[in-house]
């Protein structure tokens, strides 16, 4: 399945009034989720975009057939805005492996300054800061995978 498809379901996902499709196409199959619940610390579409083990291609290997654990739930971030993940993905903190990361603990950010990129489907994400102040905190490691609302940084 190719990637306007993918876009045009996306689309039709967000603006319509579903919740959720499945479409099968020869031995692909994509499944789109829309999360009503989006949390406001988030820049990002409010859409899960999954791809089922199921999915057989020679060109392609499947993406997220082994999520790894989220990160340590039990210990509490530091005070302040939690940004969270707005879809499943691969967190990247920088644009490529040999560039210097979007941001650092203790930098100060601005509203829409982009924080990391989360890749979905082979689609890259930027994930931009809702509100200004100093990076607390960066809750994922790089090139981790992160579930739909796990939290990534912590902005004070």
């Amino acid at each position: 399945m190719d990637l306007r498809k993918l876009k045009t379901l996306i689309d039709l996902v967000a603006e319509s009034g579903i919740a959720e499709i499945e479409v099968t196409e020869g031995e692909d199959k994509v499944r789109i989720v829309k999360h009503p619940n989006v949390p406001a610390a988030v820049a990002a579409p409010a859409l899960t975009v999954a791809s089922p083990a199921a999915v057989a291609s020679t060109a392609t290997p499947a993406v997220g057939t082994a999520p790894a654990p989220p990160a340590t739930a039990t210990a509490e971030p530091a005070a302040g805005q939690i940004v969270k993940s707005p879809m499943v993905g691969t967190f990247y903190r920088s644009p490529s492996p040999d560039a210097k990361p979007f941001v650092e603990v203790g930098q100060t950010v601005k509203p829409g300054e982009t924080l990391c990129i989360i890749e979905a489907m082979k689609l890259l994400n930027e994930i931009e800061a809702e509100v200004g102040g100093t990076i607390r905190e960066i809750l994922v490691e790089n090139g981790q995978a992160v579930e739909y609302g796990q939290a990534l940084f912590v902005i004070g």
